[in-house]
């Protein structure tokens, strides 16, 4: 019987294996040794694609007429700097006393792509390879994801889609960015006074720089209108509330011109003869027209996935995507938490039936354990598979990211940002244990005459998960114009019946103006790209909403930082605010008026939804590359034949106009920008 090899994505993931083999093993240069097995590792990517004057040293020189490069067979090369890790792992591979390789590589596409070039590469035949899937680091789940391991072929479709992927990026890569920096870069150059302008363009990041690219430009544009609202004061001193006047059916404003929206109107002049209308009406009271009293329930958020934890240490710690998943892939190496580089946001159901591991596990945690003690009392863990938190429809390769229970020991060592990052982990995974959080909410219509006045309130009854999750109670409003109060208000809120009469206090004129977009922060972006462009703030809705986004969970910070390299995009380090560049704006504007699809994001996502579909088998790799060849090649002749510098000229002074001129060098900052 021939030894076993195990082949993992770093040398710490190869020493985990190994730990949890219990293996008798002897250090050698670039991998472990033993009696029956051997472990070894790749250091990230160890083999990549091969630029195209591989192919013809002609092709080293950019020329429009060798363009669209499409090549028939692709060529692959092991990456310098790794190329004696390469010939280790290739030696091994080939080894004639080796006759199977468990592939241990990331439980993912990339993981996938990452082992399969070095195969190919290294001409590995004649042995049987087993896939090791698995969702942490855990001695446990290592074990279990040996034990169950399938054979490699399983996993054809979605080497498939990473081939694709790579081929997909390489493709639009290459010929566009070559194609655009021929035909605009000089003009760019020119107009930003620099010596030459490479425009570079990808499937993702230049629909990312679409975004955000459209949003300031809505901002500039956005022109401020005020609109004024009618409040009226109604009660007794000690009791009295506001209510809102909306321009409902049976109002002598109903759909009338003069409003902005139906709760205010354009002119303030309109607003003081509403006023003038109530005060003559005989009586001058205000009477309660309706009651509504009901219990509203709000549970639990879902669980994190990578883009939910992204935007949430965005927002808390100001920290970038591209930190984060350093953050919580550091945590996963601990044993802290299971697989960062997931868009699932639920727990399978096989999890979930044993889920008291994990929480037996933080009884270790200090800041668990008062939890940890309600959640054994209430007994909630048992009937968890029952839940919203548990769905395997929902999950592809991984379920969302939870606390192991287990790598106690290392917390101590934590940096300090770090174990905050866990602390968020565990906090939104406890809350999911405890009851919704329960509030009892009034709604009341009031009457001057046959004008209406609303208001609403809530009260929390039940704390429910906000115990865990430390939302300040007092101050959740959910609802415009909805209102948090305390008991004795309450009290009197409640005594009140339709018919009751109230003193009118006072009627008052409220300006208000409309707001702007909101700029992108980076996790608000991260956010966007997983809907297809969508900032969509709503918790349950982004819930609903299943599909392929833009760019992956394990590559969208990776292309915000590429953004940020080419200076396209500025970040704000201390607010985390993105904005565009001047010369991401001309970037922007060349692509719209030469392939413009690019930067749409409902088409960007459909490509990465294709990449799916392969994955899934429900479509080939051939039907998808044969539309890639043709969107490259239309799109490259498209612009081949464009005349459009001139125009293009135009719309690099406009966008100049936002930004000025500093230093000697002429360089070029954004003004500052009253719109935020």
């Amino acid at each position: 019987m021939g030894k076993a090899v195990y082949i993992a994505e770093k040398p710490s993931v190869a020493q985990e294996f190994a730990k949890a083999l219990k293996l008798k093993t002897r250090r050698q240069d670039g991998y472990l040794e033993g009696e029956d097995v051997i472990v070894t590792w790749c250091v990230g990517h160890l083999v990549t694609m091969s630029y195209p004057e591989s192919y013809d040293p002609n092709l080293k020189r950019w020329s429009l007429g060798t363009l669209p490069f499409i090549p028939d067979t692709f060529k692959y090369e092991v990456i310098p700097g790794t190329a004696k890790q390469f010939r280790i792992v290739a030696g091994i591979l080939n080894r004639p006393d080796v006759d199977t390789i468990y592939v241990c590589t990331d439980s993912g596409r990339e993981g996938e792509y990452i082992y399969r070039l070095v195969e190919q590469e290294a001409k590995v035949e004649g042995k049987v390879r087993k896939r090791v899937w698995i969702d942490s680091q855990t001695e446990e789940e290592i074990l279990r994801g040996i034990r169950e391991a399938k054979d490699l072929k399983e996993y054809d479709n979605l080497s498939a889609s990473a081939y694709l992927r790579a081929k997909e990026d390489y493709l639009m890569g290459i010929n566009f960015s070559r194609l655009l920096t021929l035909k605009y870069g000089n003009g760019i150059a020119n107009y930003l006074k620099t010596r030459y302008s490479v425009i570079s363009v990808g499937r993702v990041m230049t629909c990312v720089l679409g975004m955000v690219v459209r949003r300031e430009r809505q901002i500039r544009e956005f022109v401020q209108t005020p609109f004024y609202r009618v409040t009226g004061l109604f009660g007794e001193d000690g009791a009295a509330f506001e209510g809102e006047w909306r321009a409902v059916k049976g109002s002598r404003w109903f759909e009338s011109f003069d409003l902005y929206k139906d709760n205010g109107f354009k002119e303030k002049e309109k607003a003081e003869e509403l006023i003038r209308y109530l005060k003559e009406t005989d009586p001058y009271i205000g009477k309660v027209a309706s009651v509504e009293k009901k219990k509203e329930k709000k549970y639990a958020p879902l669980l994190f996935n990578l883009a939910e934890l992204q935007n949430e240490c965005s927002r808390r710690f100001k920290i970038s995507p591209d930190e984060t998943l350093r953050i919580v892939q550091e945590l996963y190496e601990k044993k802290l938490v299971t697989y960062p580089r997931t868009d699932a946001r639920v727990l399978s159901s096989a999890v979930a039936k044993e889920i008291h591991k994990n929480l037996n596990g933080l009884m270790k945690y200090e800041a668990a354990v008062p939890f940890l003690q309600d959640i054994l009392a209430m007994g909630s863990y048992k009937g968890l598979e029952k839940t919203r938190y548990v769905n395997d429809k929902q999950i592809t390769d991984h379920y969302a990211i939870v606390p192991t229970g287990q790598g106690m020991g290392s917390l101590k060592s934590l940096p300090g940002l770090s174990a905050q990052v866990y602390d968020v982990i565990v906090h939104r995974f406890l809350a999911i244990f405890y009851p919704p959080a329960v509030y009892q909410k009034v709604a009341l219509t009031v009457k001057i005459g046959e004008e209406s006045f609303f208001s609403s309130f809530k009260v929390l009854t039940e704390e429910g998960y906000l115990k865990v999750s430390g939302t300040p109670a007092k101050n959740d409003s959910s609802e415009e114009n909805e209102k948090s109060v305390d008991d004795t208000f309450w009290a009197a809120i409640q005594s009140l019946r339709k018919g009751s009469t109230l003193a009118v206090q006072s009627l008052d004129i409220k300006e208000g103006k409309t707001s702007p977009p909101k700029r992108y922060s980076s996790g608000s972006l991260i956010l966007a790209m997983e809907n297809a462009g969508q900032l969509i703030e709503d918790e349950e809705l982004r819930s609903q909403i299943k599909g392929s986004g833009i760019g992956t969970s394990a590559t969208r910070g990776e292309i915000l930082k590429k953004l940020f390299h080419n200076k396209y995009l500025a970040l704000n380090k201390k607010t985390q605010i993105v904005t565009p560049t001047l010369q991401g704006e001309m970037i922007y504007d060349v692509v719209d008026h030469s392939i413009r699809s690019l930067l749409n994001p409902e088409l960007t996502a459909s490509w990465e939804k294709g990449l799916t579909y392969v994955a899934d088998g429900e479509i080939t790799s051939e039907e998808y590359m044969k539309k890639l060849d043709q969107f490259i090649i239309s799109r490259t002749e498209g612009v081949k034949g464009l005349h459009n510098e001139g125009q293009l000229r135009a719309c690099y002074d406009k966008a100049a106009a936002f930004y000025k001129k500093t230093g000697r060098e002429g360089k070029i900052s954004k003004r500052s920008a009253k719109k935020s």
